[in-house]
């Protein structure tokens, strides 16, 4: 089975290359690395391009979609080719080595693999309180209303098995589709687990991230998730 890692990258000439070296250090998989590259205005393509030459499983492509981290994950997911994927952050927040027990997870048969703040030697280092309190709350209190195997719903770091986004159509405009990927695959009857991973705030550039625009559209599908559930 072979995986790849799409990062979807929106002016990241400050991280790009970090994490690149940072993946390629840490992994001794057999994966293909896909850097989107979402209507980047700054150098983010051309350090990219620079990697290719040092690293032969490096591929950059352009994002045809409209601009946005949703549109630049769904136009990465659809063209990878491999059984198993999993993006990954520009901004050095994920850490990099729970890849290597996600692959495990999806290798013993599970279908969605979510890297999970909130358990067991998880961790979630700096950034806002309110945003922790919100991503915390809302994974807990799905995992108890649905009964989703995942603690953290609201986390962008986890693998698919191919197969699952090709059954899923994939509707969210922006950070929104981190939940509504595994919350389809819940109800399509995937299988579904989740791993210990350590998140930390980013430290260099500007993240695109903002809570309270964002939020209808976390809102929307959590309470689609239970509608879902009471109506079966």
């Amino acid at each position: 089975m072979r995986l790849s890692i799409v990062v979807p990258a929106h002016n990241e000439e400050d991280n790009i290359s970090q994490v690149v070296e940072e993946i390629e250090r840490s992994l001794d998989l057999d994966y293909d690395l896909v850097i989107v590259n979402d209507h980047s205005t700054d150098r983010t393509k051309d350090c990219v391009l620079e990697l290719c030459r040092s690293y032969p499983n490096i591929k950059v492509m352009d994002n045809t979609y409209e601009k946005g981290f949703a549109n630049a994950v769904k136009f990465g997911l659809e063209r990878v080719k491999t059984e198993a994927v999993v993006p990954v952050m520009a901004d050095l927040c994920d850490d990099i080595t729970t890849i290597k027990e996600m692959f495990k997870k999806i290798q013993s048969g599970f279908d969605v693999v979510c890297g999970s703040r909130y358990i067991q030697n998880g961790a979630r280092a700096g950034g806002s309180r309110i945003k922790g309190f919100f991503s915390g709350f809302v994974g807990w209190s799905l995992h108890c209303l649905i009964g989703i195997p995942t603690h953290d719903i609201a986390n962008a770091f986890k693998m698919y098995r191919k197969d699952v986004i090709e059954k899923i159509d994939i509707n969210a405009k922006g950070f929104e589709v981190s939940m509504e990927i595994p919350l389809k695959a819940f109800f399509l009857g995937f299988k579904i687990t989740e791993v210990p991973t350590c998140w930390k705030e980013r430290t260099k550039g500007k993240s695109n991230f903002k809570m309270f625009r964002l939020f209808p559209n976390y809102f929307k599908f959590y309470t689609w998730a239970i509608y879902k559930k009471i109506t079966g």
